[in-house]
């Protein structure tokens, strides 16, 4: 069964979902949202916490794109926003998502009793999200969790922009404010430079 990439398809639409939000979720939130999903959705919706790929990419994900043995996957340019094709790096647990998936369909990594899946945003996703009790929250903020998450872990900004597939760093910068309480350690440097003075004297004057 083929899937259809243009603007009118669901994984179209998909693809031109706005990213002007920055709605994400806890790794609390996120793993009781996943112990609701029924499992075909878990394991979309685990891939893209862990490779922050839009929806239409998880959904048009074919298997002839995916390279185990080097660990990546590649999302081609016609279902690329930005236009230009993806490299996305896959660590372990995504690749242990995919030996799951791998085999059950001939093209397609992601399907759903033997077809491919239309769209994730289905009864099944809304239902999970009520009962995890989380509200105001889109499937596309799986990627905004997955960016929010990486800024708070230390990656810079041009190496989540590569990863993200985004085409200039201001895209990234709304996820800035994020990393904050982890540059205690950069600010930190400055401790020792200052020594020379004596700072307690400034404060009593």
């Amino acid at each position: 069964m083929s899937q259809q990439n243009d603007a009118n398809s669901p994984q179209g639409k998909a693809l031109q979902e706005a990213e002007g939000r920055e709605r994400s979720l806890s790794p609390e939130q996120a793993n009781q949202l996943l112990a609701e999903l029924p499992h075909h959705l878990r394991d979309m919706a685990l891939f893209s916490l862990l490779t922050g790929l839009r929806q239409a990419n998880v959904l048009g994900l074919e298997s002839s794109r995916v390279d185990l043995d080097r660990g990546h996957a590649w999302i081609g340019s016609s279902m690329s926003k930005n236009g230009r094709p993806i490299s996305v790096p896959l660590n372990s647990y995504a690749i242990e998502v995919l030996l799951r998936q791998l085999g059950k369909h001939s093209s397609w990594v992601f399907t759903y009793k033997g077809k491919s899946i239309a769209t994730a945003n289905t009864r099944a996703w809304r239902s999970a999200l009520k009962r995890a009790g989380i509200e105001d929250f889109r499937w596309h903020d799986l990627r905004h969790t997955w960016a929010t998450w990486h800024r708070q872990s230390g990656t810079p900004t041009h190496e989540l922009q590569c990863l993200g597939g985004w085409r200039t760093a201001s895209m990234v910068d709304r996820y800035a404010h994020m990393a904050s309480d982890h540059l205690a350690e950069s600010a930190s440097r400055l401790n020792g430079v200052v020594t020379c003075y004596d700072l307690a004297t400034v404060a009593k004057s």
